[in-house]
């Protein structure tokens, strides 16, 4: 599982004109699920997320978590964050997770984040979505729950 999380002033995600999920303070979070993914995935992303040390305290330090500061999260998914540019030039998806089991797995980070208490809003899976941010800092992590980054 690979999620590029954002720290965020705000987020946005739109759906035919409609918005459907929205964030002030906090991160924006796409979400991307492997093939192999599981449930032991799901606890090291969510974890990961929650945990993150990565805004500022009363000194300008990176230092506080997003319970701490009372932020929120913007969960959008997406495959392409398997994408495999390595051969030719257009990317292979083939260790994305297929449609079904990648909604099942977003949805349980999504729920699993909920349970932390942390207040989540979502994109629409498998649709076309006009996200817009306001990148605070900007401060952009990889996460990656097999560690190759």
């Amino acid at each position: 599982m690979r999620a590029v999380v954002q720290r965020v002033s705000s987020a946005q995600v739109v759906v035919d004109g409609d918005v459907v999920g929205e964030i002030s303070k906090g991160f924006l979070v796409l979400l991307g699920v492997s093939e192999k993914d599981t449930a032991v995935d799901v606890e090291y992303i969510t974890t990961k997320i929650r945990g993150l040390r990565i805004f500022e305290d009363e000194f300008g330090k990176m230092n506080l978590s997003l319970s701490e500061i009372q932020g929120s999260v913007l969960v959008v998914s997406q495959f392409t964050l398997y994408g495999d540019c390595r051969n030719g030039r257009r990317p292979s998806f083939v260790t994305a997770a297929r449609p079904a089991d990648a909604q099942r797995m977003y949805l349980s980070v999504v729920s699993e984040l909920r349970t932390l208490g942390i207040h989540v809003e979502t994109g629409r899976f498998q649709a076309h979505m006009d996200v817009t941010l306001v990148n605070d800092g900007p401060v952009t992590i990889l996460l990656d729950s097999s560690r190759q980054f």
